[in-house]
């Protein structure tokens, strides 16, 4: 009996997927349950499992686009377990095998003169710094000539000797849909960029202090995520125009945080939600983005849990950044970016002192956020930051930490 497997649906609203790679060839043996497939939809990369054990029969290519409900492949589910045999035809002994005589070249008359510049030439080689071996000779008997030297003198747009190869690979579902967006981002709203700097020594300290013992306790790090996603729930609270978005004529504004969360995937961009993280302590924020690291990082991330955000951190400063404009997630208004952290001198109570500092960037939606609100949403997250016992923890830093 030959099992027709269909593609499942990866989520609401999603009608076809890409098969992104066939992880068996045609003929093999399959146990229930192991993955075969990897599929891209236009919002994550997922594995297909084998529905039965048996032989497999694939029934679409790498790289074809077939409907959700369509068939892909065939497992019988009668047949036997064997030793895979390969399909290729096998290597016949050397008495069967014709012999093939490799036709004559006629070599190339040689002499003296063959390869050998003439004195012009020489002296153009010298000058150039030219590779003799490299130049072809047309003066008689493959004497090199002063024209033939020109010729092979390098200009600036000549190749090295370097290699000069490229390949051509199709992007992914994924990728084509993240780079769609990101343009559409930039063509359909009026998006501006706003700064700031953090002094992030109150964190240092604090996390100094405390991350041992919140480990300890939680099994989880304390880091600056968890900081900066409490900043955040509060300054939407202040400047509610950047938890909303637009649908047509109309304004949405949310009573609830559901923040993005940009992190890099095998398959690239990815954008986990930690839901409504106006209710999470500093653990559940911290719990809930390793969760959603880690099953971004194993590809077993779905499309419910990258969907619906109302506003997206991104963080650059892992890979170095010191300073970006990130692109807003639409349908979002609105997007922080965080960057590197850099010891600078800054000015303090009148005198210089070296401080660890972060550069931030928030980019808005114009169209829904004046300027106003995007600046006073940027500085309350930066006092948040800068003064984080009293403006996050209520004063009580144990309390906060649930230590």
């Amino acid at each position: 009996m030959a099992l027709e497997m269909k593609v499942p649906s990866p989520g609401e609203s999603i009608t076809e997927v890409e098969i992104a790679q066939w992880l068996v060839e045609d003929g093999d043996w399959v146990e229930k349950d192991q993955p075969i497939a990897e599929v891209d939809s236009d919002k994550a990369t997922l594995e297909l499992p084998a529905e039965e054990s048996g032989i497999i029969t694939l029934k679409a290519e790498e790289g074809d686009v077939v409907a959700v409900g369509e068939v892909v492949c065939l497992i019988d589910t009668e047949a036997k377990k064997t030793e895979s045999v390969s399909t290729k035809e096998t290597t016949k002994p050397d008495s069967e095998k014709p012999i093939q005589e490799a036709p004559k070249q006629e070599p190339e008359k040689q002499n003296y003169a063959t390869g050998t510049p003439s004195p012009a030439a020489r002296k153009i080689i010298e000058e150039k710094k030219l590779d003799v071996s490299q130049i072809k000779g047309t003066g008689k008997d493959g004497r090199i000539t002063k024209a033939d030297a020109l010729n092979a003198t390098p200009s600036m747009g000549t190749p090295g000797t370097g290699k000069r190869t490229s390949t051509r690979k199709k992007l992914s579902m994924l990728r084509r849909k993240v780079a769609e967006r990101l343009v559409d981002a930039k063509n359909q709203t009026a998006m501006l960029t706003t700064f700031n700097e953090v002094n992030m020594q109150p964190i240092f300290d604090i996390r100094k202090q405390y991350k041992e013992t919140f480990k300890e306790k939680h099994g989880v790090s304390l880091g600056f995520m968890s900081f900066f996603t409490l900043a955040i729930v509060r300054a939407l609270d202040l400047y509610p125009d950047v938890n909303s978005m637009i649908d047509g004529d109309y304004k949405i504004t949310y009573d609830f945080k559901d923040i993005s969360i940009a992190v890099s995937g095998p398959k690239g961009l990815m954008v986990p939600v930690i839901r409504n993280a106006e209710n999470l302590s500093f653990r559940g924020v911290e719990s809930e983005v390793k969760r959603l690291a880690i099953r971004a990082r194993d590809g077993q991330i779905t499309v419910d849990e990258m969907t619906g955000g109302t506003f997206t951190i991104s963080n650059g400063g892992v890979f170095g950044s010191m300073l970006s404009t990130p692109i807003i997630n639409p349908p979002q208004s609105g997007i922080l970016g965080m960057h590197n952290i850099v010891e600078r001198p800054v000015a303090i109570n009148g005198k210089v002192e070296i401080k660890p500092i972060m550069y931030v960037a928030l980019s808005y939606d114009h169209r829904i956020i004046d300027g106003r609100e995007s600046v006073g949403f940027l500085v309350a997250v930066k006092e948040a930051l800068e003064n984080p016992v009293e403006l996050l923890m209520n004063g009580d830093i144990k309390k906060a930490l649930e230590l």
